[in-house]
């Protein structure tokens, strides 16, 4: 079991402390719900350190990760993030999604989940003897346990960063970056315009790397200046809202990107990288099933959970894979799988749990 680097201080802030990909890492501050409420309306700030973190570099960098991930990089300028994208298996299914970060034509980081990051920097380590690059070459990295990443998310967070003295990130755009970033006495290594909670589409978004030490100061002096924190289960609250997928739940290597209308994962017509061809053949040929977003009546409590089935008269015509409680919309809502023959907007169907039936309405995301 790992520790979150920053336990001390959510402690003492009231965390209840829960098991996620092998960590133990807050999963909540005492009421979630209010916690999804203050990052859309405020700003909440979420402790994601148990995320993998990888430093891949050498003079091979780009070669490697143009033929590892389905998004294309050619385009990317130092400062540049690119994400989320995909590495596929051999088959077309997902092993992961990530996003990329670009320090320079020889040297890229690599935000992975908890749950697979062993896997993937296995599957990098077989591929790069696979394509025949050295090891002087290809270098990959394991930052994860030296290192903190801290997500500011809602309205407020640049009020709330600025407050605490940084001034370069009111014109940094989606998904780019700055480095070297002063927080009062401490020193973040990077600060980029990103998340994964839906405010970071308003630009409401803002992660924060650094080393341990600095982290923990930074952590406490967000708290400080006015942000609320939050745990695992509101971040997986204001991402159902959003309809982001979740690995093991949503994705998976049985799941292809097609299937899972992943459209933001790939660069149309990208085919040099493993299992992409293998994506488009199935693009042109069409799937069985696709993931969709549903809603529930706003008088129906029953929050959807993975696995429920989700049927069309007697027939089971898909799945849930995950589902929450809406505190933006006061309702129930949730994404599964469900079959092309009856995956339409606006269409009726049943869950079913334990010998009841509830009635969902598909719906595109996000379904806030």
């Amino acid at each position: 079991m790992k520790y979150s680097p920053l336990i001390d201080v959510e402690k003492a802030y009231g965390a209840n402390l829960g098991q996620f990909a092998g960590w133990l890492t807050p999963l909540d501050f005492g009421d979630p719900v209010n916690e999804c409420r203050e990052v859309r309306n405020n700003v909440g700030v979420f402790n994601v350190s148990h995320m993998g973190r990888l430093l891949i570099k050498g003079s091979k960098s780009y070669e490697f990760l143009q033929k590892l991930v389905t998004k294309d990089l050619s385009k990317l300028r130092s400062g540049d993030m690119s994400g989320p994208a995909l590495i596929l298996n051999k088959f077309g299914g997902i092993k992961d999604d990530v996003m990329i970060y670009k320090l320079s034509d020889d040297e890229w980081l690599m935000v992975c989940n908890a749950v697979n990051k062993d896997k993937d920097v296995r599957w990098m380590l077989a591929m790069r003897e696979e394509l025949g690059i050295s090891s002087n070459d290809l270098i990959i990295e394991d930052l994860t346990d030296n290192s903190v990443l801290i997500a500011v998310q809602g309205p407020k967070s640049l009020e709330v960063l600025e407050s605490l003295g940084i001034k370069e990130l009111g014109s940094l755009k989606l998904l780019n970056f700055v480095l070297s970033v002063k927080v009062r006495d401490a020193e973040a290594f990077l600060v980029s315009r990103s998340g994964w909670t839906g405010e970071e589409v308003r630009s409401y978004g803002f992660e924060i790397w650094s080393d341990i030490s600095n982290g923990v100061k930074i952590y406490s002096e967000l708290l400080r200046a006015g942000a609320r924190p939050a745990g695992l289960v509101a971040r997986d609250i204001l991402r159902t809202e959003m309809g982001y997928v979740l690995y093991g739940n949503d994705i998976s290597e049985d799941v292809n990107p097609i299937e899972a209308r992943y459209w933001i994962a790939l660069t149309r017509g990208k085919e040099e990288c493993i299992g992409c061809q293998e994506v488009w053949r199935r693009y042109e040929g069409g799937v069985s099933r696709l993931r969709l977003g549903f809603k529930l009546k706003r008088d129906v409590k029953v929050i959807p959970r993975h696995g429920y089935k989700i049927l069309a008269g007697d027939e089971v015509v898909g799945e849930v894979t995950s589902g929450a409680y809406s505190p933006t919309i006061e309702r129930c809502v949730g994404m599964g799988y469900v079959k092309t023959s009856h995956a339409y907007l606006g269409y009726s169907l049943d869950m079913y749990v334990r010998d009841r039936r509830y009635e969902i309405k598909i719906s595109d995301f996000p379904l806030i």
